[in-house]
C-alpha cells in the first residue's frame, strides 16, 4: 500500500512539473511577442536592436532573478547541491523557471518605451537593478506574503491583495517603472515640433501583429498556467482571458477608428487588465473589464502622446501600466459575488494593493534610472539617434539596404 501511495505521489509531482514547466515554455515564448512587436512598430532603423534588446534582457534577467530576486521574493537560493534540488522532480527549480519568465517580462515591457533613443549597457545594467531589486520587492509582498502586508489588509479589510496573474505585480510594476524610464530619458528627436507631434509610421504593420498574436497565445500559459500546480487549473481562467482579449479588441477597433496598431494593442490591453481577477470574475465580467481596457488603452495613449508629448514609443505605460491598475481595481469589483464573480476579494485590498505596487515601482526606477542618468547617461548621442540604433550600437542593419 505505501509504494502504491508513493507512486501515486511521484506521478502528482512529475504531472506538477511538466505543468509549470508548459507554462513556463509558453511565457518564454511571449518574449517573441515583446521583440515582434517592437520590431514593428519602431522605425526601420531600430529593428536589429530591438531584437537584441529583448533577448539580452531576458538573459541578464535570468541571472539577476536567480542569484538575487528570487531569494528576495520567496527567500530561496539555489545554492545546494544537485541532488537536492531535484528531490521533487525539480519542481522547484521550475517553478523558478516558470516565475523568472514573469521577471524577465520586466525589462521587455521597458523596452518598448525607450526604444530608438537609448544607449544599450546602461539600460541594460538599471534594467538589471529592477528585476534584481524593484520587482521582487512587491513580488514577494504580493505573492509570499512578505512582511506582514498581506496579513495587515486581510486584518483590516477582509480580504488580501488579489493579483492571480499579476496586473499590477508584473504589468503594473513594468508599466510605471517604463514610463519613470521614458520621462527620464526624453523625448526623441524631431517627435515633437512647434508643439506638435511628428508622425513616426511604424516599420512592419504584419511583425507588429505577429508580435500582437504571439503575447495573446502565450498570454494562456501566463494566466492558466499561473495556477502552479494540476489540481489547481481552473477552465474559468481560461475563458475569462479568452473573453477580455476579445472585449479590448473591439472596443479597440472602434475607438481607435480601424488603426491596426491599436487594434492588435487592444486584446493585449483586455489581457493585461483581466490578469489578476482571472480566477474570480463571471466571463462576462471579464468581457467587460477587456472592453474598458481596450478603450482606455486607446484614449490614455492619444492623450500621453499628443496632449501631454511624452514619447513612449509602443505605449507601454497606458497598456502596461494604466490597464494593470484597472485589472488590480477590477478584480475588487467584478471579482464581488453581487457581480457574478467567485468573492473572496475586497475592493479596498485591491486599491491599497495597486497603489502600493505603483509606489515601489516609481521609487525604483527613479533610483535606478535616475543613478544610471547621472553617472553614465541614459541617451543616444544626436548622431547616433539620426543614424538609428542598430548601426550606431550594433554595427549593422536590419536590411542589406541599411
Amino acid at each position: 500500500m505505501e509504494s502504491i501511495s508513493s507512486a501515486v505521489a511521484t506521478l502528482a509531482q512529475s504531472s506538477n512539473t511538466l505543468f509549470i514547466l508548459i507554462g513556463a515554455i509558453m511565457v518564454l515564448a511571449m518574449h517573441a511577442g515583446f521583440a515582434f512587436l517592437e520590431v514593428g512598430t519602431v522605425r526601420h532603423k531600430n529593428q536589429v536592436n530591438a531584437l537584441v534588446k529583448i533577448i539580452t534582457d531576458f538573459a541578464v534577467s535570468c541571472l539577476t532573478y536567480f542569484f538575487i530576486g528570487y531569494w528576495i521574493a520567496y527567500d530561496q537560493t539555489f545554492f545546494g547541491n544537485a541532488a537536492d534540488l531535484s528531490a521533487d522532480n525539480g519542481y522547484s527549480l521550475v517553478k523558478f523557471f516558470f516565475l523568472m519568465t514573469f521577471a524577465a517580462a520586466i525589462p521587455a515591457i521597458i523596452s518598448g518605451g525607450i526604444a530608438e533613443r537609448a544607449r544599450f549597457w546602461p539600460l541594460l545594467l538599471a534594467a538589471a537593478l529592477c528585476v534584481g531589486f524593484v520587482y521582487p520587492l512587491f513580488e514577494g509582498i504580493a505573492w509570499n506574503g512578505n512582511y506582514g502586508y498581506q496579513a495587515w489588509l486581510e486584518a483590516e479589510f477582509g480580504f488580501a491583495f488579489h493579483d492571480f496573474a499579476g496586473s499590477i505585480v508584473v504589468h503594473g510594476v513594468g508599466g510605471w517603472i517604463a514610463l519613470v524610464a521614458v520621462l527620464l530619458l526624453g523625448n526623441r528627436a524631431g517627435r515633437y515640433k512647434n508643439g506638435r507631434v511628428t508622425a513616426f509610421a511604424p516599420s512592419s504593420i504584419p511583425f507588429l501583429a505577429l508580435g500582437a498574436w504571439i503575447l495573446t497565445i502565450g498570454w494562456f500559459g501566463f494566466n492558466v498556467m499561473s495556477a502552479q500546480t494540476l489540481d489547481g487549473i481552473s477552465g474559468l481562467v481560461a475563458v475569462n482571458t479568452l473573453m477580455a482579449m476579445v472585449g479590448g479588441t473591439i472596443t479597440a477597433l472602434i475607438v481607435g477608428k480601424n488603426d491596426p496598431g491599436f487594434v492588435h494593442n487592444g486584446p493585449l490591453a483586455g489581457l493585461v487588465a483581466v490578469c489578476a481577477g482571472s480566477d474570480l470574475m463571471h466571463p462576462i465580467g471579464a468581457l467587460f473589464v477587456g472592453a474598458i481596457a481596450g478603450a482606455l488603452f486607446v484614449y490614455a495613449f492619444i492623450l500621453t502622446q499628443n496632449r501631454w508629448q511624452i514619447d513612449d514609443v509602443l505605449g507601454v505605460w497606458p497598456l502596461h501600466g494604466l490597464c494593470g491598475v484597472w485589472g488590480g481595481i477590477a478584480a475588487g469589483i467584478f471579482g464581488l459575488e453581487a457581480f457574478g464573480g467567485l468573492g473572496g476579494v475586497s475592493f479596498i485590498s485591491q486599491l491599497i494593493g495597486t497603489l502600493t505596487g505603483i509606489a515601489v515601482a516609481v521609487i525604483g526606477a527613479f533610483i535606478a534610472y535616475g543613478a544610471a542618468k547621472k553617472l553614465i547617461g541614459l541617451r543616444l548621442t544626436e548622431e547616433e539617434e539620426f543614424n538609428g540604433a542598430d548601426l550606431s550600437i550594433h554595427k549593422i542593419g536590419a536590411t542589406s539596404m541599411d
